[in-house]
Order: C-alpha cells, then sequence, then structure tokens
C-alpha cells in the first residue's frame, strides 16, 4: 500500500488585514515538523499543497526543516480550504442574529463558524461554492493523492476543513463529522492515511509529535 500524510497549515495570522500568512510562530512551526521528520529519517516522495500563500509557505517550511528543495513541491489547488469568509458574510445575512458582537473573542467566533458550517452542509446557505461542490472537489484531490506507485509516501499540506473533509469521506461518516473534527485539528498537525488500490484507511489524527515535549508544549495553536 501506498501512504500519505496530511498537515494543517501552520499558524496563520487571525486578527490581521491578510489572514492566509503564516504568523512567525506558524514559520517555526512548519520548519519544527521539517526537522523532526529529518531526525525519524521519514522521506517522502512527492510533496503537495494547496494553492493559498499559508499552504505554500508552510511546505516550504517542513522542506526547509528537511533540508529539501521546495521547488519540488506540487500546487494542487483542490487541496484549498473552504471559502469561510464568504460562508460567514452569507451566513450573517440569512441569520443576522448570530453574528458576534465587534470585540467578541475567538470562542464566539468559533461558534458562529460552527453555525455557519451546519447550515452550509444543510444547503441553507452556500459560500463561494456549494457544499457538494466542495466534498466533490475534495474527492477529486483523493484521487490525485491516491494516484501514485505502491509503497510511496506522499505529504499533502492543506487546511483543516479540507482535511476534515478528507477524513470523513475515508470514514464514511455523517457530514456533521467535518465540523466538529474541523475544530479540533492543530496547525501543522500530521494524520496519517493509507491508500489501496480502491479505498483508503486512516492510521492516526490531529498528532503534533515536533511541539508535545515540554519546551513547545506552549506552542501548540488552532488557528
Amino acid at each position: 500500500m501506498a501512504e500519505f500524510y496530511t498537515v494543517r497549515h501552520g499558524q496563520a495570522s487571525y486578527g490581521a488585514a491578510d489572514y492566509d500568512k503564516l504568523s512567525e510562530l506558524g514559520i517555526r512551526q512548519a520548519r519544527w515538523l521539517g526537522e523532526h521528520w529529518q531526525a525519524a529519517g521519514i522521506q517522502f516522495d512527492r510533496i503537495l499543497c494547496g494553492s493559498l500563500l499559508r499552504h505554500r509557505e508552510t511546505a516550504q517550511g517542513i522542506c526547509a526543516g528537511m533540508a529539501l528543495d521546495a521547488n519540488q513541491v506540487q500546487v494542487c489547488p483542490q487541496l484549498n480550504e473552504f471559502d469561510f469568509h464568504s460562508l460567514l458574510q452569507n451566513y450573517g445575512d440569512h441569520a443576522p442574529q448570530a453574528v458576534p458582537k465587534p470585540g467578541a473573542g475567538k470562542p464566539e467566533y468559533y461558534r458562529f463558524l460552527k453555525k455557519a458550517m451546519l447550515a452550509w452542509a444543510a444547503g441553507e446557505v452556500n459560500g463561494s461554492e456549494s457544499w457538494q461542490e466542495f466534498e466533490q472537489r475534495i474527492e477529486e484531490a483523493l484521487g490525485l493523492i491516491g494516484d501514485c506507485p505502491r509503497g510511496s509516501k506522499t505529504l499533502v499540506v492543506s487546511s483543516g476543513g479540507a482535511i476534515a473533509m478528507m477524513v470523513r469521506q475515508v470514514l464514511g461518516a455523517q457530514a456533521e463529522t467535518v465540523i466538529k473534527l474541523n475544530m479540533q485539528i492543530k496547525n501543522t498537525a500530521v494524520s496519517h492515511f493509507f491508500a489501496g488500490a480502491d479505498s483508503f484507511s486512516l492510521h492516526s489524527f490531529n498528532h503534533v509529535p515536533h511541539l508535545e515535549n515540554g519546551e513547545r508544549h506552549e506552542f501548540i495553536t488552532y488557528s
């Protein structure tokens, strides 16, 4: 069987004018993961990432930690995150009473996102794509990932929602699974899958081995 490892991007610039850019910590998280894999002797036959800046910066950081040429990274737009900005805007128009008040903190924001995603999955609102279109796009991404030689290892850098949708499709789980998992996936967390001739299986989920020692535990983030 072939194997592939998904990695959620490093910490992005939450609250900044441009979210789609890694923070200084996000860059370090990515490099630490690459250094961890290099020390463990793990090598990849190919590296795929979404086209968003935070995906490309994370892949570049991992490559730097592994002393690899980042030019080998293949950009795959099917791995992009759903457009949560447009989804939240449309859900706010649909349910204005649910919109967080000015100055609200992250917990209120995440509750709002969860409600928006539930409405999206139920077909009540859309973002820049429908829930079904998002499902189809991630199914296409899995097809690209699985199109690899037996015994090969692929690294896939993406986002929490896209990875959660992959897990849901691999497990054949309910739509709500995407929403629950999306809220749990840590920055630069690793999930490990096996790819057979006509099926996938999940081996492990949401690990941060490069951040689990005492000195780095404080650097585990979710945004």
